[in-house]
């Protein structure tokens, strides 16, 4: 039976969740105008050559000139030379020509 004519009160409410809204606990993404990149360079030829990879990439960064201290530019490099993940190739189905070359079908070749 229904709990309308038998319950009497107030029911309690459904729990919101953590993921219910907007997400304020989000860290914002490196390399834009919230959170630039922090970069260090020795010289001005080396900062004219970080400005034109960051314009070519589209990020924002906020570059000191300073002879004496090491250069850092890990922050950069890190994200210009991010790699895209391994793709397997898809398996030929059964009745697909076989991928060694013999001309049979998959299942009669490599696959049986």
């Amino acid at each position: 039976m229904s709990d309308k004519f038998f319950f009497k009160g107030r029911k309690t409410p459904k729990p919101k969740h953590e993921s219910f809204g907007y997400n304020t606990k989000r860290v914002a993404k490196l390399g834009t105008i919230t959170n630039p990149l922090k970069l260090t360079v020795n010289t001005l030829e080396r900062e004219n050559e970080i400005k034109q990879q960051l314009k070519d990439n589209q990020l924002v960064a906020e570059i000191l000139i300073d002879a004496d201290a090491s250069e850092d530019v890990s922050a950069l490099t890190f994200l210009l030379d991010t790699t895209l993940p391994a793709v397997c190739e898809k398996k030929p189905e059964r009745n697909q020509p076989c991928p060694c070359g013999s001309g049979k079908k998959f299942k009669k070749c490599c696959g049986g």
